[in-house]
């Protein structure tokens, strides 16, 4: 199976939603995890890569403040914390993970 698809079963057993790069016309349901890959870390040996480690944005959104749901991504291995915000009334926090 695929790293990706391996990740998003991970965050399906925190939450029933689960979009991975949603198109904007989607209407999601809350509480709900987003996420998108935005990085790739490559390390080379002959100049060429050797490793390389995909990076994803995700963001949980849920209208609980309390929710447990970050605290779970949070756990995952080499998952960093980055920022939270609120927008529409719905609590955004936002981690960086590499699987």
């Amino acid at each position: 199976m695929a790293p990706r698809l391996e990740l998003q079963e991970i965050f399906e057993t925190f939450c029933d939603n689960v979009y991975f790069q949603p198109p904007p016309s989607l209407t999601m349901v809350y509480p709900c995890i987003v996420y998108t890959r935005d990085f790739e870390d490559a390390q080379f040996a002959g100049n060429k890569p050797y490793r390389r480690d995909k990076r994803y944005q995700v963001t949980v959104i849920d209208g609980d403040p309390d929710s447990p749901i970050p605290d779970k991504v949070g756990d995952l291995p080499k998952s960093a914390f980055v920022r939270s915000y609120v927008a529409d009334k719905l609590n955004h926090d936002v981690f960086s993970v590499y699987y």
